[in-house]
């Protein structure tokens, strides 16, 4: 794969996870798309995905956001996306 491709995939990646963050939590702030912008790496921006469809709440999301690359530890009812904010997950 050439610099071209990886830059695209990058973009592509970054705009998923933006678009994925919006339909979950709502307005992305400002300071989270500019980290999210500056990301080059395409393994934490999947990390990133995979952290964004599964964070029970936005301020998961954000930790797994400043962990730095090289974090994976998407573990827990913190990641349950259907958690609620005492961390127990919802009944169906």
């Amino acid at each position: 794969m050439n610099q071209a491709e990886m830059e695209q995939f990058a973009q592509n990646d970054r705009e998923d996870l933006l678009a994925l963050l919006e339909m979950r939590f709502g307005p992305v702030p400002d300071d989270v798309r500019e980290v999210i912008g500056l990301n080059e790496d395409l393994n934490d921006l999947q990390r990133l995905i995979i952290a964004a469809c599964n964070a029970a709440e936005w301020e998961v999301f954000v930790e797994e956001l400043h962990a730095g690359q090289g974090s994976f530890k998407l573990t827990g009812e913190r990641f349950n996306p259907v958690a609620n904010s005492s961390g127990k997950g919802a009944s169906l």
